[in-house]
């Protein structure tokens, strides 16, 4: 648990979080239920910020980490990116560009939790993340990565840096083929670590976790009014990731099958690895052809990565051709890994939740036969970003059940866009 007290603040126009050791200003005891279905990084996320700003929570899950087989949270790479990751490429630009602020809020809050809680087991650094590019960023191919990096030079991230120079101080070799890149400070989440913290952060805070015996079956729409009464709940949230093609009737919702090897990163077989070494695509290239080298913890090294959309199973071994190509892709970018000892747990999968268009925060929208408006919010679809995007969507979510909940007939979110009432304020991100 954390040294000292943590709360999610907002600002005074709701566009941003900060986490602080005394509770929000906006703080006021509602005597109003959420129930919360799904528990990994984006469902825990947001309990957090409603224990925090006054609404009573519960959770039903029919897992959570640490678990066995892992939860999809716990495998994410969950290296802090500004859209689109590295792994990120088949989301489209209207979901680009929405998930851009929400990437900021989450980077904010990790920043937080990492230097204001350097004691405490969550699991969040702070590391220089490098990222090197095949042809040079002015070249038209790269259009799309010129224009992130130019942004996030705007915005000022913690230290960035573009030159090419980076590719001989960290001693890539020629046979990389990289000719241009840059740097900047990146949150990294040890997941398993940070999974587990925030489980006990709401715990602490009051919330209710249950686990299910069995995954819930079926449209939640269809079962609103039982799952209200059975947890004396006012509201619903769906946070259940790839599970939304079925609860929320959604077959847009696709898993992006994802897997990372796992090496011991303690310095005996090769150099300690520090920084986050990243390679990606081109504009035109979005195959899977990407190098994905990030430190989880002080002793374990990820490496990756693959992106297979519309794969469902979950048969890969280390002896996948897939597998074997990207530990060869690794080890071509820094040969030293050819010493690398696997971990523990040497290799991991999972099932990236995506969604055809945009992730989608938004309330359900539809009419029950006897004339009501749903009580549920929809909090999914967030690919392979999940922790990336986890507080900016906490915001918009808050933002989106309070509302509901204060004007549950005329309550309304198109694409994405949230109203809030408080001091008659009108919210978009």
């Amino acid at each position: 648990m954390p040294s000292r007290a943590v709360y999610l603040n907002p600002n005074k126009t709701w566009t941003d979080l900060r986490v602080r050791t005394e509770r929000s200003p906006f703080f006021q005891r509602t005597n109003k239920r959420v129930l919360v279905v799904g528990g990994s990084v984006t469902g825990l996320t947001s309990a957090w910020l409603l224990l925090d700003l006054g609404y009573d929570v519960t959770v039903i899950s029919d897992r959570y980490a640490p678990a066995t087989p892992r939860v999809t949270g716990q495998i994410a790479g969950a290296l802090w990116e500004y859209p689109p990751a590295v792994c990120g490429q088949h989301t489209d630009q209207s979901s680009v560009e929405k998930s851009k602020p929400w990437s900021l809020i989450s980077r904010r809050v990790f920043e937080d939790i990492a230097l204001g809680y350097r004691d405490d087991d969550h699991g969040v650094s702070l590391l220089m993340a490098n990222f090197f590019f095949t042809k040079r960023l002015n070249h038209p191919e790269m259009h799309g990565q010129f224009q992130k990096m130019k942004e996030i030079e705007k915005i000022r991230i913690p230290g960035f840096r573009y030159d090419p120079a980076l590719i001989e101080e960290h001693c890539i070799p020629p046979e990389a083929n990289v000719i241009d890149a840059y740097q900047h400070e990146a949150p990294v989440i040890d997941t398993d670590a940070y999974l587990v913290w925030l489980k006990e952060l709401v715990t602490d805070k009051g919330a209710i976790l249950e686990t299910l015996e069995a995954p819930i079956e079926g449209d939640l729409f269809d079962q609103e009014y039982s799952l209200l009464r059975q947890y004396h709940a006012d509201a619903i949230l769906n946070a259940t990731g790839l599970g939304a093609n079925e609860l929320a009737g959604d077959p847009t919702v696709y898993p992006v099958r994802g897997s990372l090897l796992r090496v011991k990163n303690d310095g005996r077989c090769f150099p300690k690895i520090t920084e986050v070494l990243a390679v990606s695509n081109t504009d035109l290239n979005k195959s899977d052809d990407i190098v994905f080298i990030v430190p989880r913890n002080e002793n374990t090294l990820l490496l990756g990565g693959s992106v297979e959309p519309h794969k469902w199973s979950l048969a890969l071994t280390q002896e996948s051709k897939i597998a074997k190509e990207m530990r060869e892709r690794c080890e071509n970018f820094v040969p030293a890994l050819r010493n690398a000892e696997p971990d523990e747990v040497p290799f991991v999968q999972g099932l990236r939740p995506f969604r055809q268009g945009s992730s989608r925060i938004e309330a359900d929208g539809r009419i029950h036969g006897d004339g009501r408006s749903s009580r549920i919010v929809h909090a999914y679809g967030h690919g392979g970003s999940g922790f990336t995007l986890s507080f900016g969507s906490a915001l918009l979510t808050f933002k989106l059940l309070d509302h509901l909940l204060e004007n549950t007939f005329t309550a309304k979110s198109v694409n994405g866009n949230g109203v809030h009432h408080n001091d008659c304020l009108m919210v978009t991100i």
